[in-house]
């Protein structure tokens, strides 16, 4: 699969997919003779993963710890379910933080729902 394609496929621009290879956020895409790229489902695998793993907020410089410690094999393990448990604790506080969020606006959409058939805004 061309660059274009993986492109398209996963909406990250072409220079952001030679940019994640660059800093290991994924490992090396299998090359055609000439030098281009050539995206296997494995590679294509990496690129799924990224997205998803900047999606959950996990930076950069993580991430390409997380590839480079997969690539060293099972030893690994511990290290990768630390990393990813330390990910999920940042995820529950931000999802606690926008459950807050959303109890608030929901409370000040009720009060304007209110104000709108009484005509008159009441805090309650």
């Amino acid at each position: 699969m061309t660059i274009s394609e993986v492109s398209k496929r996963y909406g990250i621009s072409q220079d952001t997919l030679r940019y994640y290879e660059r800093i290991g956020v994924i490992p090396p895409v299998h090359r055609t003779e000439n030098g281009l790229r050539d995206y296997t489902e494995e590679d294509c695998g990496w690129v799924e993963l990224a997205g998803c793993m900047r999606l959950a907020g996990l930076p950069l410089l993580t991430l390409a710890e997380y590839v480079r410690l997969s690539q060293k094999g099972d030893e690994t393990i511990p290290d990768r379910h630390k990393l990813l448990l330390k990910q999920k604790e940042q995820l529950t506080v931000q999802l606690e933080a926008i459950q807050r969020t959303m109890e608030r606006l929901e409370y000040k959409i009720s009060c304007y729902d209110k104000a709108m058939k009484t005509g008159r805004l009441v805090w309650d």
